[in-house]
Formats: structure tokens, sequence, C-alpha cells
């Protein structure tokens, strides 16, 4: 038996926001010096180096588990099954709701809670539980997922990736560029007519010397509020601890599940950093001694941002319904999953279509 996808949704927020959001902003170093080029420059740099031309942004009556919930129905609509029959609801977040123009998160009930209770869902016995670890949250709310699939506990799950991360930036770190909201969503079932389904999986946690390379910290204007704290992140350190361990996470998950380099179809990366993840992949390939495929990886870093746990089911989503143009999944299509964030956690899962 394995465990299938049968439903996929994603919610991408309508407000588009380009560089031009960043023209009035006061960009610092961490010592609160302001930087030396003008915001065109800035702006321009980051753009070459993420590939980030544009990135979303949640309305600002929508919160996290919003936008959760809209892919949800999506993705429940998509696979055709009664909310009530669902087993388990797994919501990876990394922030909770944090509602537009304040600083205060509120994860309590958790967001996965207040998604059941929008669905109108009576079941009981249906757990609804959040997942926090990083950008590979909903990834791992998916191999969890399996598990319970896997040994009976549940029949039908449903796993959402959502994140408003616009709401916890620093204004004044060149890196607030980076960062989006969305949201995305699976259900998956219990499959014992085909070998289609998860076939492997691998997670780790390297935090003895990583675990701050992605934290909150306080603002680079050192004037603001000292107790308002950001999201934060050392990007250099965490480059070369993805470009070292994520390559190597995908070769062991790719050798378990049975299936060979030539057998994949597509890779479908978290979207961080467009260079790096690209860096990531064609190392992924060196391992191998072969060259990198042409349209391996699809990438909507470039008009989405980063929007963290939301990525990959976002991408998914729009590969299923066809929304790119030079990508597609088909029936037996083998396809690698993968993740890095803050933890520093990896992860990574081989999926037959």
């Amino acid at each position: 038996m394995t465990s299938k996808i049968t439903g996929v949704g994603n919610y991408i927020p309508s407000e588009t926001i380009t560089r031009l959001f960043f023209d009035n902003h006061i960009f610092l170093n961490e010592q609160g010096v302001l930087l030396k080029d003008d915001n065109a420059a800035i702006t321009s740099k980051l753009q070459k180096i993420t590939g980030i031309e544009e990135r979303r942004y949640a309305s600002s009556t929508h919160v996290t588990s919003d936008l959760g919930l809209i892919a949800a129905q999506a993705a429940i609509e998509d696979s055709g099954v009664d909310p009530e029959t669902l087993d388990y609801i797994i919501f990876a977040h990394n922030f909770g709701d944090v509602r537009f123009g304040t600083i205060q998160s509120d994860a309590v009930p958790s967001l996965a809670s207040r998604v059941k209770h929008l669905l109108k869902i009576r079941n009981n016995f249906c757990v609804a539980y959040d997942v926090l670890f990083g950008c590979p949250g909903w990834l791992e709310g998916v191999i969890q997922a399996n598990a319970f699939i896997r040994s009976g506990i549940a029949k039908k799950c449903l796993v959402i990736g959502a994140e408003t991360l616009s709401r916890v930036v620093d204004i004044h770190d060149r890196d607030s560029m980076i960062y989006a909201d969305g949201a995305g969503a699976v259900v998956l079932e219990a499959n014992s007519d085909d070998d289609s389904g998860i076939r492997s999986h691998l997670s780790a946690s390297h935090t003895l010397n990583e675990k701050d390379f992605l934290f909150f910290g306080k603002s680079y204007n050192q004037e603001s509020c000292p107790d308002t704290k950001y999201i934060k992140m050392d990007g250099r350190k965490i480059y070369e601890f993805a470009l070292v361990h994520v390559p190597d996470a995908m070769k062991k998950c790719l050798d378990s599940s049975g299936y060979f380099i030539n057998d994949l179809n597509k890779i479908i990366i978290h979207q961080a950093n467009e260079k790096m993840d690209e860096a990531i992949v064609d190392r992924f390939y060196q391992l191998y001694s072969v060259p990198t495929p042409e349209n391996i990886m699809p990438m909507v870093i470039s008009k989405l941002g980063n929007s963290s746990v939301a990525t990959i089911p976002t991408l998914l989503t729009m590969i299923l319904n066809d929304e790119l143009e030079l990508h597609n999944i088909k029936k037996g299509d083998v396809v690698l999953f993968a993740s890095v964030g803050a933890g520093m956690n990896i992860n990574a899962l081989v999926y037959k279509f």
C-alpha cells in the first residue's frame, strides 16, 4: 500500500509586489548603518542573486489560516472526498496568524483546528494539528500523513502549507524582499490499486552548529522597539549548508526508492533562491556523474517569491493544473521533492504519479 495524492489546491494572493514597493525603504546593515547603494541597486542585486522579480502579499483582511482554508477547499474539491471522512488535517506554518498591522502571532487554537472549524467538519475523530518545521514543514506534514496511512491509523489526510511572511519581516533588512505569502494543500489517500504514490522519504535536523542560521532577531533600525523581533537569516551560511547537505539527502532518498537517476522526470524543490536551487540540483546530478537535464526543475520564484511552506504545494498544483508552459506531470512520472529551512531541517520525498 502507498499514500497517493488525490487532490491538490493552492491560493496565490492577488497583491503583486514589485521592486517599486521598496523604493522608499531605508535599508540598513546589522549595525544600523545605512547601506551605501541606493535602493534601485539593492533591489537589482537581490533580483540577480535570488531570481525574484515579484512576490505576492496577502490581503490585509486575510491571515495565514484563511489562505490555508482556501487552498484546502480547492484540494478537497479536486479530490472529491467528503471532508467528514478525513482522518487528519495537518497544517504546516511557522508564525501562526499575524493580523495585518500587528506584530503578535496567534497560534492557539492551532491553525489546523481553525481550518477544520471553517470546513464545518463534525467528525471529532478527524485530528487537526500544526507542524512547525521551517520551510520543509509542508513536506514533513506529507511524510507524517504517509506514516499514518501506511500504519493503518488513517486512510485520508489533508496536508496544508501556508504562510504570511510579509507580516514578520524587518523593513530595514534587504532580505525582507525575498519573502512572500501563499498557501498550498493536498489530499493524501491510501492506495492499493497500483504502485503510484510515495516511494521513499528522508528527513534530517542539523541543530548542533546550524540551529541559528535562520532565527527571530531585532530590527536593524536600533531606534525601533527593541522587544519586536523579525525573521532573520545568515544567507551565506544557509547557501553553503544547502549545497553541502541537500544534494546528499536527495541522493539517499532516490537510492532508497529503487529508482535510478535517469528515471526522474521532475525535481520540485522549495523555492528559496533560484541560483541556490539550481546549484543544489547541479550538485545532485554531479553525484551521479551525469549532466543536469533541461527543464528538470520548474521554478516560479521569479513571480511568487519565497512563501516558505507554501512554495512546493503551490508549484505542484500549478503543474498538475497545466499552468506552466514548459512543465507537466503525467501518469507514471517519477518526481523528487526536496526542501531545506530553519532548524536547520532537510527533507526529501520520491513520488510516482
